[in-house]
C-alpha cells in the first residue's frame, strides 16, 4: 500500500529536472578535463559520480521519510548543527584563508552546506507551531535568534555567501508567515543603517569583492581578475557553444583552473555550449523552483509549506547569484550552483533537501496520503 501510494504521488517532473542537472553537470565537469595539450583531472568526473551515487540515496531516503518527522527532531538538529559549526570554528584547519571542512581523511565535510536544510527545517517548525503568534514583534525577535546562532558562526569561518543564503531563507520563509510586513520594514530599515558598519568589519578579500561587482574593470588582473574572465567565458560561446573539447577560455586556464568546475562552472558550461546550453540549464532550474512553489502552495500542512518554501529560497539564491557573478551582475561569494558544480557535501545536501521537497509533494494532500 505505502509503496503504491508513492509512486502514484511520486512528481517525476520535478525529479527528472534535478537529475537532469546531475546529468548537465557530470558532463561539463568532464569537459573541463580536455586541455590545449592533454586530458586530465579525470577523477573529478568518477568522485562527482559517486557523490551523485551517494546524493541519490539521500534523496530517496528523504523521500520516504515522512517530512513530519523531522519536525519532531528539530532541537537535536538545531544542537547537532551548533555543535558542528562549533567543531568547524574550534577544531579545523583552515584552507586557503577559511575554516569550513571537517576533514575525514577521504572527505571532507561542510557542515555550514547541511546547516542550511537544518535551518529551514527548524524554522519551518517554529513558524508553523506559532502561526497564530507571529503578528507579536517577540516572536519575529525569537526566528531571528534561531536564524543569528548558525548564521554569526558561518560567518566567522568566513563564509559570506552561505550567511546570506541563510539570510535569504529565514525571509522567504518569513514573508509568506503571519509575521507583519511592517516589522519586516523596519527591520529591513535597520539593516540598511548598519550596512556601513557590517562591511567595515568584511574581511579585506570581502571588500575587494564588492568593490570589483562595484566596478569589474578597476583591477582586471587581480581582484576583478575571475569577474571579467567569467564574463568573457560566458560570451565567447555564442550561440550554439565551442564543443564540449574546446573553448580557449577554459583549455587555456584564462578562466582559473581550480574553478571552473566550482564557482565558475556555469561560465564553462556557457563557453562549451553556448547561450542554447545555458537556456537549458537556467529552464531546468525554472522547472524545478516551479515544481517546488507549485508544491507549497497547494500542501495542507504549514509545516510542509515552509518546508518547501525555505528549500525553493534556498535553490533560488544559490542559481541568482551563482549565474549572477559568472555574468558580473552579482558578487563573486564562492556560491556553488546546485546540483551542477563540483562538490561532495553540496550535491548530497541538495538532494537530500530535494528528497524532503519531494516527501512534502508526496504527502501534501492529507485524505490521499497518511503515514
Amino acid at each position: 500500500m505505502f509503496r503504491s501510494r508513492f509512486w502514484k504521488n511520486f512528481d517525476w517532473i520535478l525529479f527528472g529536472a534535478i537529475v537532469a542537472l546531475v546529468a548537465l553537470g557530470l558532463l561539463v565537469i568532464w569537459a573541463t578535463t580536455f586541455k590545449a595539450t592533454q586530458v586530465s583531472g579525470t577523477t573529478d568526473v568518477w568522485q562527482q559520480g559517486l557523490f551523485a551515487l551517494t546524493g541519490l540515496v539521500a534523496f530517496f531516503f528523504a523521500a520516504r521519510t515522512d517530512y513530519r518527522t523531522w519536525g519532531k527532531l528539530t532541537t537535536w538538529l538545531y544542537g547537532l548543527m551548533i555543535v558542528l559549526l562549533l567543531w568547524v570554528a574550534l577544531f579545523s584547519k583552515a584552507v586557503l584563508g577559511a575554516q569550513r571542512w571537517i576533514d575525514f581523511g577521504v572527505f571532507q565535510f561542510q557542515p555550514s552546506e547541511l546547516a542550511k536544510v537544518v535551518l529551514i527545517i527548524v524554522l519551518a517548525k517554529f513558524f508553523a507551531v506559532n502561526y497564530e503568534k507571529l503578528e507579536k514583534p517577540k516572536y519575529l525577535l525569537m526566528s531571528l535568534l534561531i536564524l543569528g546562532v548558525p548564521m554569526a558562526l558561518v560567518m566567522r569561518q568566513p563564509d559570506l555567501g552561505t550567511a546570506l543564503v541563510m539570510g535569504f531563507i529565514w525571509l522567504c520563509m518569513a514573508l509568506v508567515s503571519r509575521i507583519r510586513k511592517l516589522h519586516l520594514l523596519i527591520l529591513g530599515g535597520l539593516g540598511l543603517a548598519a550596512l556601513p558598519i557590517a562591511i567595515s568589519h568584511l574581511k579585506p578579500f570581502q571588500r575587494a569583492r564588492l568593490e570589483t561587482f562595484i566596478n569589474p574593470t578597476s583591477d582586471p588582473l587581480h581582484t576583478g581578475y575571475n569577474a571579467v574572465q567569467s564574463t568573457i567565458t560566458v560570451g565567447s560561446g555564442q550561440i550554439f557553444g565551442r564543443g564540449l573539447g574546446a573553448g580557449s577560455q577554459s583549455q587555456l586556464n584564462f578562466l582559473p583552473s581550480l574553478a571552473q568546475h566550482t564557482d565558475f562552472i556555469f561560465a564553462v558550461l556557457s563557453e562549451k555550449m553556448g547561450f542554447v546550453g545555458g537556456v537549458l540549464l537556467i529552464g531546468l532550474f525554472g522547472v524545478l523552483i516551479y515544481r517546488g512553489i507549485h508544491i507549497a502552495y497547494t500542501t495542507q500542512d504549514r509545516f510542509g509549506m515552509f518546508i518547501a518554501t525555505g528549500i525553493v529560497a534556498m535553490i533560488l539564491f544559490h542559481v541568482f547569484i551563482n549565474v549572477g557573478m559568472n555574468m558580473a551582475i552579482a558578487p563573486v561569494t564562492g556560491i556553488p550552483l546546485p546540483y551542477v558544480s563540483y562538490g561532495g557535501t553540496g550535491l548530497i545536501v541538495m538532494m537530500f533537501a530535494a528528497g524532503i521537497l519531494m516527501s512534502v509533494a508526496i504527502r501534501r494532500k492529507k485524505l490521499q496520503f497518511e503515514g
